[in-house]
């Protein structure tokens, strides 16, 4: 369950609602933070909306004092936000945001990375926000960010690699096609072209499987391979549900 869950956060790309949902329950400890604070970030990036995703951000702060053992997890949830914010801030031509923010999430980053406990995420959320947010990213910014990107997916396939033909098709497709993916934007367009054909002898009937084929027919184009499918496992309401249930 644990291996799971792990590559299950490698989905930063999900369906999330527009729709308000009511305020996590921060207190409850049989939530991981992963549940309590993923979706409104995911908010942020998915559909833009600033007031779940700054609530997603006050999360983060009021958890790394209420659970100190998680800092690792929560460190990387927020340099994930502050590069999000970075993107925004390029956007919008910004650039001395753009330097401070990524100062910020870099360290962030690094300090989460170097932490041994509460640290079951770190190397997924780093690699899902590479994925996502390290394009709209100016160089040199974009480089260092994939390479980071890189270390996080190959340090998830030396843990999960083993059983990859077990996993669902979600988790399955997000980290070969993370793995792909970082592969090819640091250079390394073997292991690229190997995670690509991986997905295609693996998953041949899939959205990740026809991805896979239309970025082995033009690498340099501008076919993403990762988010393309959702996953229902770990949502707040659902997880919420459960607990009610199970007292």
């Amino acid at each position: 369950m644990r291996a799971r869950r792990v590559v299950f956060l490698l989905s930063v790309v999900v369906a999330v609602s527009a729709m308000q949902l009511p305020e996590p329950p921060l207190s409850e400890m049989r939530l991981t933070v992963h549940t309590l604070v993923r979706e409104d970030i995911f908010a942020g990036f998915m559909s833009g909306n600033m007031d779940r995703f700054a609530r997603g951000e006050r999360n983060i702060d009021a958890l790394l004092q209420s659970r100190p053992d998680q800092k690792a997890n929560l460190l990387a949830w927020k340099a994930s936000s502050q590069m999000y914010r970075a993107a925004l801030a390029h956007e919008a031509r910004n650039a001395a945001d753009v330097k401070q923010l990524l100062g910020l999430a870099m360290n962030n980053f690094e300090e989460a990375g170097k932490l041994s406990d509460g640290n079951d995420g770190v190397a997924a959320i780093t690699g899902g926000s590479t994925v996502v947010l390290a394009d709209r990213l100016p160089e040199p910014y974009r480089s260092q960010l994939w390479s980071r990107g890189y270390a996080s997916f190959n340090k998830l396939w030396k843990q999960q690699g083993a059983g990859i033909d077990k996993l669902p098709e979600h988790f399955k497709g997000e980290l070969l096609s993370g793995l792909a993916m970082s592969a090819q934007r640091t250079g390394h367009k073997d292991e690229a072209v190997l995670y690509a054909d991986k997905i295609i002898a693996l998953m041949p009937d899939t959205a990740y499987g026809a991805a896979a084929k239309q970025w082995k027919a033009d690498p340099n184009g501008d076919t993403r391979m990762t988010c393309r499918s959702c996953h229902a496992p770990g949502r707040l309401s659902a997880r919420l549900a459960e607990i009610k249930g199970g007292t």
